[in-house]
């Protein structure tokens, strides 16, 4: 599986700019680049896809900059990343090809497995928000998903 640099970045931004917005004062990327080790280039690219999709707003001006769309508590991590069109896919497998894993047009014998793959990292970043990553309430979490079926849950001990 690969998470791609833009979907990282994006990610990282957002948590910088969740941060440093206190006050409801703007942020600039010129700021967030230098504190998170990001070319202002790149990052004008990210934040006009994050705009295009309501994730922040621009003020213009001096004193000028970005502020987050909505609060950070109600902003899943998986809108951050498909809003700079980085769908999560583990599998070969093009998106709408009827060609497949394969160069014989069919699916890998591993396909399943990494489709499924994907899908679980979908669900588990569309439940984390971006207040989560900010308050550090994300290590652990798989942990606690994974013991929500508990004993009952057909793997009991003999």
């Amino acid at each position: 599986m690969r998470l791609s640099t833009k979907g990282r970045y994006a990610v990282m931004a957002m948590a910088d700019l969740a941060v440093h917005e206190a006050g409801m004062r703007p942020v600039s990327l010129a700021d967030i680049a230098e504190r998170q080790e990001i070319s202002l280039s790149y990052l004008e690219q990210l934040f006009a896809k994050l705009r295009r999709n309501g994730l922040v707003t621009s003020v213009r001006g001096p004193g000028g900059g970005y502020r987050l769309g909505r609060p950070s508590n109600e902003m899943r991590v998986s809108d951050i990343i498909m809003a700079v069109d980085e769908p999560i896919e583990a599998t070969r497998c093009k998106l709408g090809s009827a060609k497949g894993c394969t160069n014989v047009g069919g699916r890998c014998i591993t396909h399943d497995l990494w489709e499924e793959l994907g899908h679980q990292i979908h669900n588990f970043l569309s439940k984390v928000t971006l207040a989560d990553v900010v308050e550090k309430k994300v290590l652990g979490r798989a942990a606690l998903e994974g013991e929500v079926g508990g004993v009952g849950d057909g793997l009991a001990a003999a």
